[in-house]
């Protein structure tokens, strides 16, 4: 195998949150684990979020001492640089000399959901791979000719998505130029090996509401907010006798807002809604209290039965075959999904340790076939992590699938974009 000189770039100190973390550094680490010359880099022109000061800042005071910490904890230090070229292009972590030899001498350069833009600002950059981790639309958006996503995705030498069925016939959605490589996310295996008993909850990570990214496609408007899918399954604790928790950022969002001046900001729960929750059965936990360490999160996962979960809509109904990271490692710590069906059946094993869910009535078996057997359905989400998302399994086909690209000429610059967890 050849060693390869790969540069991930993403958005994991400006938007610091534990799922980032761990999308971003398993794919980091998987590579170096290969045996390839690896390394992250964040170039953002956006102002990072400061959760202490709970805003976005014109400073790096609290990103890169965060960004830091987690590349040491995962064992990749030295290989990391933080470009803040929102205020006066200092590059911190390496060298700029150092990071920009890294970036022009680079065999391929991951760009995570097409958040780093490419202007002219005397950067060289090797050979740039759109890595679509939440696809659908910029594919939509690209469609519709929305000029800023056809500018974002023709700045790229090649187009890879998590999207397994986009392009082929299970999925209406049209490819992007350049489609290379159907993938999914990385995990590192032994980090997830789970040891101790769970609490008897299944649980999910996410935002109850979003907005600013729903779609249209051939005519159909389709959602990004989760809020309308959880709204489908509201009657579910009712149906079941396990407990379902939702850890949601659960600021009264009456009076408050996450997010503003974001491209996709993020809404607590209003009263209503979350008296409507508790008062269908549902757990609520203040997410934020495991959700800004990485570790923390990990073990939010570990001490999980398992996980049931939704799906955007616009993934659902276009059966783009999108598979969640955070599903994945809940799926490597031996805990089994129950997750809203989005066509990832062609390619993923259901119906023992993973479950692909349409209809209420689905969802209530999913659970109650996970409870007649827990040990068989947590060993088979164990065995499902490790044939289908182990970093040794995924990234050298994705990296057989890219194959050879020839080097470009360009600069780094990000915008704001959300990924989900």
């Amino acid at each position: 195998m050849k060693r390869l000189r790969i540069v991930v770039v993403g958005t994991l100190a400006g938007d610091p949150y534990a799922g980032m973390a761990w999308m971003h550094m398993q794919i980091v680490l998987g590579l170096c684990r290969l045996g390839h010359d690896a390394y992250y880099f964040e170039t953002t022109s956006t102002w990072p979020y400061d959760p202490v000061r709970g805003m976005r800042v014109a400073d790096s005071v609290y990103a890169v001492p965060y960004l830091n910490d987690v590349a040491s904890r995962f064992g990749l230090d030295g290989r990391w640089a933080y470009r803040r070229s929102y205020s006066d292009k200092a590059w911190l972590g390496m060298s700029a000399a150092r990071a920009e030899e890294i970036l022009a001498s680079a065999d391929l350069v991951l760009n995570v959901a097409g958040s780093t833009r490419l202007r002219e600002e005397g950067l060289r950059v090797g050979p740039l791979v759109y890595f679509g981790t939440d696809p659908v639309y910029h594919e939509a958006s690209y469609d519709n000719g929305d000029a800023e996503s056809i500018s974002i995705v023709e700045e790229h030498d090649a187009v890879v998505t998590y999207g397994e069925n986009i392009g082929t016939e299970h999925s209406p959605v049209p490819a992007l130029p350049k489609l290379c490589a159907h993938t999914r996310q990385p995990v590192i295996m032994d980090m997830w090996a789970a040891s101790g008993a769970a609490r008897n909850t299944y649980t999910t990570v996410g935002n109850w509401k979003q907005a600013g990214r729903d779609v249209m496609l051939r005519g159909e408007q389709y959602r990004w907010s989760k809020h309308f899918e959880f709204m489908k399954f509201i009657d579910l604790p009712q149906r079941v006798s396990a407990s379902i928790e939702l850890a949601m950022n659960l600021t009264v969002s009456d009076t408050a807002e996450h997010g503003d001046g974001t491209a996709v900001p993020a809404y607590g729960l209003s009263s209503a809604e979350r008296a409507m929750l508790l008062e269908t059965g549902w757990q609520l936990t203040e997410s934020s209290e495991f959700t800004l360490d990485p570790w923390r999160y990990r073990e939010y996962i570990l001490g999980s039965r398992a996980e049931f979960t939704v799906a955007r809509d616009l993934n659902v109904r276009l059966k783009s075959g999108w598979f969640s990271e955070r599903s994945a490692c809940y799926l490597a710590a031996g805990r089994p999904v129950v997750t809203q069906d989005t066509g990832f059946g062609t390619v993923l094993p259901t119906g023992s340790g993973l479950f692909a869910f349409n209809t209420l009535d689905e969802a209530v078996e999913a659970i109650e076939s996970i409870e007649s057997d827990y040990e068989r359905h947590s060993r088979a989400a164990r065995d499902i992590a490790a044939e289908y998302f182990s970093s040794e399994r995924v990234l050298p086909k994705l990296l057989d699938d890219i194959g050879s690209l020839s080097p470009r000429q360009a600069s780094a610059v990000s915008v704001d974009v959300d990924v989900d967890g």
